[in-house]
């Protein structure tokens, strides 16, 4: 009746824009990320007949609104799932992130993925990691590919057998390490899905995302990092292109966003450095390198006046102990 699960947030790299079923969440194409650790979400749910009421804390707030909303999807789709009889309980979930949300840092992502995680343990589902991504999905749609970590695939569809996550192998995590240089602008990632479809665009971007998913995959596949980030850097462009074209004109990228791209380009073009950016719908910036210039890329993205961290590839949602519950 009581779990606790950890997730780690994701990093697109062909990254999905707009949605076909905003209640289901089933996006118009496939997408591709990566799991960034020790970045992480620890989430613990409960179903207990103590509690009143479904209640959803985040990062010591309790949620309403439209955020209560999102996580009651994923509740009431876990409880869809489940045969066990104290799933009628109310259930109170808790989460705590170890990194800024709200800033285009996946937190959404790692957030419902330990949600998922935990809600099917304690609502005793007998359920795989694809099941699983396919109950977090309903939050974001990007949480899948957070359940099954690493470099994963979301793939689309209509219905939970065709629209779901999984690895794709790959050896590049060995070598990889990634910038974050963090720009504390806030954004609403869901309004921006909301309307990419009216965006003039969308389409040439749904017409050419085909293409990027297969060549993403056989760029991991062959662990050629060069290939891959030079794809992601491609791609951060164009989701930017399409999102600021649509109704509202979103322009998520602050003056230090273009500041540390500039300095990536500058790194790899005249210093002959293996660098490459990549933003999500955001203004901080991933910037993916390799082990042996890591620090040195560091130091170069902090002097465009912003906070940095190192991070690494991160593994998939998995369940914690006991004594790690939140409450």
């Amino acid at each position: 009746m009581k779990a606790t699960a950890m997730a780690h947030p994701i990093q697109g790299l062909v990254k999905y824009h707009g949605m076909r079923d905003d209640i289901k969440r089933f996006p118009y194409h496939d997408s591709i990320s990566l799991c960034t650790a020790p970045s992480h979400t620890r989430t613990t749910v409960e179903f207990s007949m103590d509690y009143d009421e479904d209640t959803f804390v985040v990062d010591g707030e309790e949620l309403d609104g439209r955020a209560y909303e999102r996580v009651e999807a994923v509740v009431e789709k876990a409880r869809s799932k489940s045969d066990a009889a104290h799933t009628v309980y109310p259930v109170r979930l808790e989460s705590e992130n170890s990194f800024p949300s709200n800033v285009g840092l996946g937190s959404s992502s790692s957030g419902f993925a330990a949600a998922a995680m935990a809600l099917a343990e304690a609502a005793d589902l007998d359920a795989s990691r694809q099941e699983i991504s396919t109950i977090a999905r309903v939050g974001s749609a990007s949480s899948a590919r957070a359940v099954t970590g690493a470099f994963s695939q979301l793939y689309t569809g209509l219905n939970d057998e065709d629209c779901y996550s999984e690895r794709i192998p790959s050896d590049l995590h060995e070598n990889l390490k990634i910038v974050v240089g963090l720009v504390p602008y806030h954004k609403e990632t869901e309004d921006a899905h909301r309307e990419a479809a009216d965006s003039h665009m969308f389409q040439a971007r749904n017409a050419h995302i085909h293409g990027q998913i297969a060549e993403m995959r056989d760029a991991l596949r062959d662990n050629d990092f060069e290939r891959t980030f030079e794809l992601a850097e491609q791609d951060s462009l164009s989701l930017a292109a399409t999102t600021m074209t649509g109704p509202s004109g979103w322009v998520y990228w602050q003056p230090a966003t273009l500041a540390i791209f500039n300095t990536v380009r500058e790194l790899r073009e005249e210093e002959d450095i293996p660098v490459y950016f990549s933003t999500d719908t955001g203004a901080s910036v991933y910037v993916n390198t390799t082990e042996e210039y890591a620090e040195e890329v560091e130091e170069a993205v902090a002097d465009c006046g912003v906070s940095t961290t190192i991070w690494d590839v991160g593994g998939p949602a998995k369940l914690l102990d006991e004594d790690q519950h939140l409450f």
